[in-house]
């Protein structure tokens, strides 16, 4: 039976399942295809622990972790609202096409409203088509102000290596 819920760190389970989880994301080409680092592996918990406006989303069926979220809060200046970016989405090879992000989502969804955030964010590569599909059902879209001036690019500028 697939339960979600909102992971607590402190619990070893849940700490454990996260970890898991993204370095199944991170070795998948869609998360770079390489392992997590020895250092986000030891520190993670930790570093997330200190940080209240990140929450954690974990799908388990019975006690196997299958799916996770990781949602971090941002503030929206022209809402001046806060809003909930999904940074992180995981759903174990095995169990993708069963709905389990659409689960996932939901969840996010009734904390963002909880939270009293304006909307939610997230990014996508272009390539994960099936990804792409699965939010654009739940109702996320590109996002414009002005449709002359085109949608929004997700850009980056790394400050440390990432080795």
């Amino acid at each position: 039976m697939i339960q979600i819920l909102k992971a607590n760190l402190n619990i070893p389970e849940h700490a454990n399942a996260f970890i898991r989880l993204l370095d199944e994301y991170a070795q998948d080409p869609m998360g770079g295809g390489k392992p997590l680092s020895d250092y986000a592996r030891d520190n993670l918990i930790n570093e997330l622990e200190n940080r209240a406006s990140v929450h954690i989303i974990l799908a388990f069926d019975n006690e196997l972790p299958v799916g996770l979220l990781t949602c971090v809060e941002g503030f929206s200046t022209f809402a001046c609202r806060p809003l909930l970016n999904i940074h992180d989405a995981v759903v174990s090879a095995g169990y993708r096409g069963q709905g389990l992000s659409k689960k996932m989502l939901e969840a996010a969804e009734s904390l963002a409203k909880t939270l009293g955030c304006c909307k939610l964010t997230l990014e996508v590569l272009e390539g994960n088509k099936v990804a792409h599909a699965a939010y654009q059902s739940f109702g996320f879209k590109g996002y414009e102000l002005d449709p002359r001036m085109g949608k929004a690019m997700f850009l980056e500028k790394c400050l440390i290596s990432n080795s």
